[in-house]
């Protein structure tokens, strides 16, 4: 039962089981809600784009005298 709600809060729209039947509004397949997401880029990014802020901000102020 909790598999189908958190299924229902990533896709509100339900799952997608028979295409051809709704192909005029067809939901997100099983495969792109269940999937787990193991290759994440949101804590690289969240590190990156501070280092690179920190960095521009260093040489602005050297560029700048």
């Amino acid at each position: 039962m909790e598999n189908k709600e958190e299924e229902f809060r990533k896709s509100p729209e339900g799952i997608e089981h028979d295409y051809n039947e709704n192909q005029q509004n067809p939901a997100p397949a099983e495969e792109a809600v269940t999937e787990k997401n193991d290759q994440s880029a949101g804590k690289t990014i969240h590190w990156i784009i501070p280092v690179c802020l920190v960095i521009l901000f260093i040489v602005y102020l050297i560029v700048r005298k």
